[in-house]
């Protein structure tokens, strides 16, 4: 038996029971590996690389003395999530987009949550995403954040939490649909006996988000996806989903404005753009408004999007949201605007930049991981059950000398999924970005990407860090016990 030996070390297993019972919805998976030797298992793991390789399926990591391609690594065992533990992510999802949608809108316009007191004004005006140049902006339909992608983590109460948000050019939504293609060639038969929700679809729901957005007078509109280039970390996603939506993938060198419209440079001349769904950050976008010695971006290209003769996605200025510290008020903000509770909590933050917070996380460093307000990617972070005293030392230099730019949480005992490790099985910590789409309504895909670390004991999924990713099922159907207990609800 390959599960024979394998133990969730009193973690939640997001396959197995504390008992060692495949959970309800596992059993058709368990029982096919079960049933493999463990050549067979290995060989579909090796074939899954395999194909992944053929695709091409990389990412860049900077640092090491310039960008360096690697293939993204990738586990054969999925993670299983119910279709009772799915209504409630997706219900808590909609209603968190929904509710930083209307903040950002308030911060560009009359900022009521500060007059109110619910944020601090110091606290949004020394976010280093706050863009005053986005004041007075109006986005079609009043949408600011079109592709959110949320981290959520499951800690050892089986319960989930949201551990930050992603609200600008979140990434990585190619890697779920190349997982899922993967998967049904590696299982087949378990994957159709299990009833998993499909992916499949997202490029053509994005694609028709992006052409809503588009103004009314257009009755074709021409999208573009606007990458910074080849040497871009998710580059290949960039083409990738222009690829997938068959839209042109662009370079800002290939736009301009002309006549006030937005244009591309074509083999038949310029052609109008409608629609430019983004994957270069705001400081990059347009070198007239924000940074001028950009490269990357269209001059002009602000004042276009100002009259609505452009769409972008995300719209400008929605970076506020991402920030770590505003992060921490969420709850907050879901209470004003919608005056509801979190359907998906926060993970407990402590912000630095209040007195009585700093003080108890520059005595408690040992038991918390710190996070910079505006980093990304598994870096500036301490992660202090990890860490040595000299680094403690260290972070706490810079948490007093900054603490704006600081939150601190518990170390949580993230969720963990058994994952192929020399021949045998061991549980392997996870997250989950679930992506968002954000048009005319909201729609949630269905699982996302789930990253792992797959370094022993790691709590780091990032793929810069040496994560890894699996494939998510989420389950169509619920289980007779899970009917039960709805209907008794």
């Amino acid at each position: 038996m390959l599960f024979g030996t394998y133990s969730t070390d009193g973690f939640f297993d997001e396959l197995f029971e504390p008992d060692g019972r495949p959970r309800t919805g596992a059993e058709p998976l368990v029982r096919k590996i079960e049933s493999l030797s463990a050549g067979e298992l290995l060989r579909r793991q090796q074939d899954a690389e395999r194909t992944l390789l053929q695709l091409g399926i990389t990412f860049n990591v900077y640092g090491d003395g310039g960008g360096i391609e690697r293939i993204f690594p990738f586990d054969v065992i999925p993670r299983i999530v119910s279709a009772t533990e799915w209504d409630r992510l997706e219900a808590g999802l909609k209603q968190r987009v929904l509710a930083l949608n209307m903040f950002i809108d308030d911060v560009y316009h009359e900022q009521r949550i500060v007059g109110d007191g619910v944020v601090p004004k110091e606290i949004l005006m020394s976010s280093g995403a706050y863009r005053p140049q986005c004041h007075g902006l109006k986005p079609p339909r009043g949408v600011w954040c079109h592709i959110n992608g949320a981290d959520l983590v499951r800690d050892r109460d089986g319960q989930f939490y949201v551990l930050e948000d992603n609200l600008r050019c979140p990434s990585g939504v190619s890697y779920v649909l190349e997982n899922r293609y993967v998967m049904k060639k590696t299982f087949p038969e378990v994957f159709e006996a299990s009833s998993v929700r499909p992916v499949v679809d997202y490029p053509s729901r994005l694609l028709d988000m992006l052409q809503s957005l588009a103004p009314v007078t257009v009755t074709q509109p021409k999208v573009v996806v606007l990458t910074p280039g080849i040497y871009n970390s998710a580059y290949f996603e960039h083409s990738f989903l222009a690829q997938q939506m068959g839209v042109e993938l662009v370079e800002g060198r290939d736009l301009l404005v002309s006549g006030g419209l937005v244009r591309v440079r074509t083999t038949q001349g310029l052609e109008r753009v409608d629609v430019i769904y983004r994957r270069v950050d705001d400081d990059f976008i347009d070198p007239d408004v924000f940074r001028s010695d950009s490269m990357l971006g269209v001059p002009g290209l602000m004042d276009v999007y100002r009259n609505g003769r452009v769409a972008l996605a995300n719209a400008p200025g929605t970076g506020i949201a991402d920030d770590k510290v505003i992060y921490a008020f969420v709850p907050e903000i879901i209470r004003y605007y919608l005056g509801e509770d979190a359907i998906v909590p926060n993970v407990p933050t402590y912000v630095c930049a209040d007195p009585a917070d700093q003080a108890y996380v520059l005595a408690h460093l040992e038991a918390l991981v710190v996070k910079t307000a505006g980093g990304s990617g598994g870096y500036g972070m301490l992660v202090g059950p990890a860490a040595s005293a000299k680094e403690r030392a260290a972070f706490a230099e810079r948490i007093r000398e900054k603490p704006r730019d600081y939150i601190a949480q518990p170390a949580l005992a993230l969720s963990r999924v058994p994952s192929i490790v020399d021949g045998g099985f061991e549980g392997r910590h996870v997250d989950l970005r679930p992506y968002v789409l954000f048009g005319e309504d909201i729609y949630v895909l269905p699982g996302g990407l789930t990253r792992v670390a797959l370094r022993k004991g790691s709590l780091v999924v990032n793929s810069s860090q040496g994560g890894g990713s699996k494939d998510t099922w989420v389950l169509a159907h619920k289980s007779a016990a899970e009917s039960k207990l709805h209907q008794a609800a």
